[in-house]
């Protein structure tokens, strides 16, 4: 756990001791405070929305000073507590032996189990709970997950968890960089903690030089339109035409830039159940996942957060990766069985598909 400075009284150092002690019982592997100042973010997030590498996601900009400026999000906010938690549900080398099989499907290792956001949600609540009852008072706290204007890694960075890495990810010298993030927003003073003020990826661009589609316009610089992530996800358009050789077999999100980073040989494996794999999702096949009706999509991704593609998203996705394959009768079978489905979308992207593998379309 981070240290903090200044604790002030002993009464402090009962309380965030407390604290440090049922967020690990809680499951959270680190837990550290910030003050609501975030200096040289600020400047960072706002030349990236300027230079327009958002992509359509208009949700990063719509809400202006909010995002970087806390106590205009919940008013009274001086401290904002910063957990993360482990999820890699398995070894690396099965996440790098799928993603070479180019007839099985690759999904991105966060999304295999349950949706993270209700799972790290309900934890922290429990924990204001627990907060609220030991400092013995009725301040303010608010919990968020990806679920409003945050720079939670520019908060997760002063709460002392870990470094920007020039992936965009944080990362942590002790557990890399395969875990979330959730947020506390209280007016509750507590001692702020260390905050990570070095980087530790030195002259290292395996993750910038690793990415598929080149969405790196530099060091901790991402374009949107160009990461696979957002193409297979946000994105509800169809796929450029000049990246989906580059997609390959990602059907849903993109771990790439995370499987070469030397510092993820410290990461640990998750011990939550909730980030098991789910429906054999770590094994199965392209044939396998394009064939599933939409009731078997939507009763397979109950609680994941593969339901933010949509089935259609899902399809189209496949559809690409089916692309890429190695031609085969089945391959051109399972295209063809959805060369004239209702959706647009789809239609194009198996036609797309289709001319891969040499294959008339029909009109």
């Amino acid at each position: 756990m981070s240290l903090l400075h200044p604790i002030t009284s002993p009464n402090e150092t009962k309380l965030w001791n407390s604290i440090v002690k049922e967020s690990e019982a809680l499951g959270f592997q680190q837990i550290g405070v910030a003050n609501t100042q975030l200096k040289e973010h600020i400047d960072r997030y706002k030349d990236w929305l300027n230079r327009g590498l958002n992509a359509d996601l208009e949700y990063m900009s719509a809400h202006g000073s909010k995002r970087w400026v806390p106590e205009e999000l919940v008013e009274g906010t001086l401290r904002v507590i910063s957990v993360r938690m482990d999820y890699l549900p398995e070894h690396v080398g099965k996440a790098e032996a799928q993603l070479s099989n180019p007839e099985a499907a690759y999904i991105s290792r966060y999304t295999l189990g349950r949706d993270y956001h209700k799972l790290i949600r309900k934890r922290l609540k429990h924990l204001i709970t627990f907060i609220r009852q030991e400092s013995e008072n009725t301040l303010n706290f608010r919990a968020f997950v990806d679920s409003a204007p945050v720079l939670e890694r520019a908060i997760a960075q002063k709460s002392g968890l870990g470094w920007f890495g020039k992936n965009t990810m944080i990362i942590n010298r002790n557990a890399g960089s395969w875990f979330f993030l959730g947020e506390i927003y209280t007016d509750l003073a507590l001692p702020v903690s260390q905050e990570y003020t070095e980087e530790h990826c030195g002259s290292c661009t395996a993750c910038l030089d690793i990415c598929p589609t080149k969405a790196f316009t530099g060091p901790y610089s991402l374009d949107t339109a160009k990461c696979i992530s957002y193409l297979t996800i946000e994105n509800k358009a169809g796929i450029p035409e000049h990246l989906r050789k580059q997609l390959g077999n990602r059907i849903f999100g993109c771990d790439d830039c995370q499987l070469v980073c030397p510092w993820n040989k410290f990461a640990k494996l998750s011990s939550e159940d909730d980030f098991s794999p789910r429906h054999n999702l770590d094994n199965a096949t392209l044939i396998e996942l394009f064939n599933w009706t939409e009731e078997e999509f939507l009763s397979r991704t109950e609680g994941s957060a593969i339901r933010r593609a949509g089935y259609i998203g899902w399809l189209r996705n496949i559809a690409v990766a089916l692309g890429n394959s190695p031609t085969s009768a089945p391959v051109i079978d399972a295209l063809k069985s959805k060369s004239n489905h209702s959706s647009i979308l789809v239609k194009e992207h198996v036609a797309w598909a289709l001319k891969q593998h040499s294959q008339p379309v029909a009109n």
